[in-house]
């Protein structure tokens, strides 16, 4: 229908442009500002900017992010930060020491443009912050003489602290406070500087920074009586910390997300960690508790320690680049977690690919499928799947398994099979697991994702997890 007067979207108030604009993507609303003087009025109400997420990879999306927060970082309700390979770096050694120290630079200049669009805001309700693993697991970035460096005298560090301490103390309704893997954000003082208000209010907490000692402390944790979902580090997750949370005057926890580093056990053990008695009380408190664990190279021995059979695993993920898992550990998580476990990750890099059911009567992956009666999510790559296993674990599952990631390289063929059977095997499969799911499947032909960037997989996974039992502001 054609408007009166036949001016177009010029007539339009701005109360509908605006509303209008809500429904477009944040670099869509950039683009439509540029339509006219009055369309870029309409761009500037804070009701279109309530929310942002910023994925930053490259100069030009830097350059947008910039403008967004500091025009809107003092009224924004919700804020999703992630700095994923900043300035073209992927990888540890792969521009040499110029291009690392470059995409430190970069990283620390982004940070604390963000954080001084945020220094003023008093309404923020949900802060959540991913930074870069590959700078990370650079040793030459850890090393204190190569950020001496890049940073002179840790100017830019200690403003960046001061910031986030400051946004902290500003705060007085945030319910979700999440900082993964931010190079020289927090500190063990960073939690004290959050105001009452907003430790009353909190609701989601999660601080992986791989640090010694652990970020979290009891001190701070007794502030945040109203915490539903907690995710850190496992071995900060000690006897203490489980007991607190398992206190009469808190509100019951529903969500727990941990990540073990195998790499880290030697200077963080286990030996403090929440024992099988301690978790025992903290399930009776929170009946409604669930559990997301992901362990980085974790050796079988450490695995049988950690995974306590009072643990409600819902979620667990385990990565490794020199590890095995064992046909023991599978055979252990089927048998305790059968009754909570929806999600299993099973990955390894590596040019060889175990085969789990050698010497079984039964393969382990495909006993779990049977047992665990709430499976969803399955994922595999590193370890041999044999053909008519992968057929086994579709008809076991049917339609409730969403998601049957397998990849190619995993997948392999009984001979002996073969020989009675007509046409391409892999056809052969196809067909088969498909009918089994119900839906058209396919092996899984890229598994680089997961593979390089595990701890972002964590951290994207987490927000999920932990978004069911948190009811923020607006979508995660």
């Amino acid at each position: 229908m054609a408007l009166c007067g036949g001016v177009g979207a010029l007539a339009l108030p701005s109360e509908l442009i605006v509303h209008i604009f809500s429904f477009l993507p944040e670099r869509d609303r950039l683009r439509a500002s540029s339509v006219c003087s009055r369309w870029r009025e309409c761009l500037f109400f804070p009701a279109l900017w309530t929310d942002l997420t910023l994925r930053l990879r490259g100069h030009d999306e830097a350059a947008r992010a910039d403008f967004l927060v500091r025009r809107f970082g003092s009224f924004v309700r919700e804020l999703q930060l992630e700095l994923v390979s900043v300035d073209g770096y992927r990888s540890p050694g792969a521009g040499g020491t110029e291009s690392v120290h470059g995409a430190v630079a970069a990283y620390l200049d982004r940070v604390l443009c963000v954080f001084g669009g945020l220094r003023n805001n008093r309404n923020l309700q949900k802060l959540s912050l991913y930074g870069d693993t590959c700078i990370l697991q650079d040793d030459s970035v850890l090393d204190g003489s190569s950020l001496s460096h890049i940073d002179q005298g840790g100017k830019k560090i200690k403003e960046i602290q001061q910031l986030f301490e400051e946004i902290l103390s500003n705060s007085r309704q945030l319910k979700w406070l999440s900082s993964s893997f931010m190079l020289g954000v927090v500190t063990t003082c960073s939690l004290s500087s959050l105001s009452n208000h907003s430790a009353q209010t909190l609701e989601h907490l999660s601080l992986l920074d791989n640090q010694l000692p652990s970020l979290v402390s009891l001190l701070e944790l007794e502030r945040m009586p109203h915490l539903r979902s907690l995710s850190l580090d496992f071995c900060d997750f000690t006897s203490d910390m489980c007991r607190l949370l398992a206190s009469p005057d808190r509100v019951p926890l529903h969500r727990l997300s941990l990540l073990l580093n195998g790499a880290a056990l030697e200077a963080k053990p286990l030996d403090g960690t929440a024992t099988e008695d301690d978790l025992k009380v903290l399930v009776r408190r929170s009946a409604g508790l669930r559990v997301y664990l992901m362990a980085l190279d974790v050796s079988s021995q450490d695995l049988l320690r950690v995974l306590k059979p009072s643990l409600p695993l819902e979620r667990l993920h385990l990565d490794s680049y020199s590890t095995l898992v064992t046909d023991g550990v599978l055979e252990l998580i089927s048998l305790q977690y059968h009754k909570t476990l929806t999600h299993f990750v099973l990955m390894r890099d590596d040019t060889t690919f175990p085969d789990l059911s050698i010497n079984r009567n039964e393969d382990p992956l495909v006993l779990l499928s049977w047992r665990c009666v709430h499976l969803t999510v399955l994922i595999i790559h590193g370890y041999t799947v044999w053909s008519h296993n992968l057929v086994a674990i579709s008809r076991l599952r049917g339609s409730n398994l969403r998601v049957l990631a397998v990849s190619e390289e995993s997948i392999d063929f009984d001979p002996d099979q073969s020989m009675f059977m007509e046409g391409d095997p892999v056809h052969n499969l196809v067909k088969e697991v498909s009918l089994g799911l119900g839906r058209v499947w396919h092996p899984s032909m890229d598994s680089t994702a997961a593979l390089n960037e595990p701890t972002h997989y964590f951290h994207r996974e987490m927000l999920i997890f932990s978004s069911a039992c948190v009811d923020p502001p607006g979508p995660v």
